[in-house]
């Protein structure tokens, strides 16, 4: 009898688990997975976003500050000459060097006599460049003026497309 009382007292010990708790457990389980990656992916959104808009705004502050400052030390405007003519290329003379701004494909790309480089990074595409002569040389006491427009999109794809502003400022010889 002491025997059957402790085969019992064992049995009971070992009893599993019903299908009712374990439905509650993997019911809990699939509750937390699904919260987990709603937050997941919430936070990749967020970054492609802070992505998206960061390499559009480094790129546009990077060209404008590259162009007011060459054509701040330039020593003429060769191109666009007439006021009031605007053109997708930009051409000025610093010190004898021929400076060229212009779109290829999709990059702002800078020619001189040491070579070619792109202006904008690998994250961001430029668009529709201008450059406008808006002042000019010829008239007593004034300078050169260029006033500058350029599109930047980010290569980055978010949820809402893709990140784009146009860039505009105007800068004048010194």
């Amino acid at each position: 009898m002491k025997k059957l009382r402790i085969i019992r007292k064992f049995m009971t010990k070992l009893r599993g688990t019903t299908i009712v708790e374990l439905l509650v457990y993997m019911g809990l389980l699939s509750i937390f997975l699904l919260v987990l990656t709603q937050i997941l992916i919430s936070a990749l959104n967020i970054k492609l976003e802070s992505e998206s808009y960061t390499s559009v705004e480094e790129d546009g502050r990077f060209i404008t500050a590259r162009l007011s400052n060459d054509i701040n030390r330039a020593n003429s405007i060769i191109s666009p000459s007439p006021i009031g003519v605007s053109s997708n290329t930009l051409i000025l003379s610093i010190n004898g060097t021929i400076y060229t701004y212009a779109l290829s494909e999709t990059n702002l790309e800078l020619t001189n006599d040491l070579g070619s480089n792109n202006l904008n990074s690998s994250e961001s595409i430029v668009s529709n460049p201008s450059f406008l002569r808006i002042g000019n040389s010829a008239i007593p006491n004034s300078k050169d003026t260029i006033k500058i427009s350029f599109t930047l999109n980010s290569k980055t794809k978010r949820i809402q497309g893709s990140e784009s502003k146009t860039f505009e400022t105007t800068v004048g010889l010194r």
